[in-house]
């Protein structure tokens, strides 16, 4: 604990942890700003997320150290996460456009016997390829899960349970409601390069730039190739 973190008369320096801990926020809101629509500014959810970094700062009771970093990022996406709630993160447009192409390829699974293909999927969407990965592109807001798949009328909104969470990842929600063999099975019968992405984002936390250096192809393209695995996975979910 630096004796920096306090002023003279023994308060806690809150202009130094905000200094400090300012890159936290700018990583956190990058990160999550990879799996949004891109009508989101990033710089709404610095905002936020400084908001949250603040409210830590005033409720945190013990050392500032390692343990106040990881109560911080708990805030700090809680605080992002209501105030994308707020702004009706993901337009039912988009919600819309996700259902058709997840419908399209429950059809074409059916039918077919195997993964469908792009250029299947734009055919039985009667659309061009380019408009139709026009479509991935503009859906990236496309959750691995959409929660309230799963909650009952009566429950909270899916946002304030995250909020509750320790780490606040997509993942944690799926195992508290037993749906991990099910994800695993069907990650594995995702397409080779759909599967790999899937992989290095959510298992090594590499955000999308850094997936398209690995691969050779634009960031947009792996976007693209995200929002269509997780278009996947929830059609074989929603099927079981």
């Amino acid at each position: 604990m630096s004796e920096l973190m306090y002023t003279e008369t023994g308060t806690i320096n809150k202009e130094q942890l905000i200094t400090e801990h300012t890159p936290l926020v700018k990583r956190i809101a990058y990160h999550m700003m990879a799996k949004l629509p891109a009508s989101v500014q990033v710089d709404d959810l610095i905002q936020a997320g400084m908001i949250g970094l603040l409210d830590a700062i005033g409720r945190y009771e013990g050392s500032y150290g390692r343990q106040f970093e990881s109560y911080a990022a708990q805030r700090i996406r809680g605080s992002i996460l209501d105030e994308l709630r707020e702004a009706d993160w993901l337009p039912r447009s988009l919600r819309k456009k996700m259902r058709q192409i997840e419908a399209a390829m429950r059809t074409l699974e059916q039918r077919l016997g195997h993964p469908p293909s792009e250029q299947e999927l734009s055919q039985e969407l009667n659309m061009t390829l380019g408009d139709y990965q026009e479509a991935l592109q503009e859906a990236r807001g496309g959750q691995l899960i959409y929660y309230e798949d799963f909650q009952e009328e009566d429950e909270d909104h899916f946002l304030d349970r995250l909020c509750g969470t320790q780490d606040n990842q997509p993942f944690d929600q799926l195992l508290e409601k037993n749906l991990r063999e099910m994800l695993v099975d069907a990650i594995d019968k995702l397409p080779p390069r759909e599967k790999l992405v899937m992989g290095m984002h959510y298992e090594e936390e590499m955000n999308l730039r850094e997936i398209g250096e690995v691969l050779g192809v634009s960031e947009s393209r792996v976007c693209q190739l995200h929002t269509q695995a997780i278009a996947r996975l929830r059609t074989r979910l929603r099927s079981k």
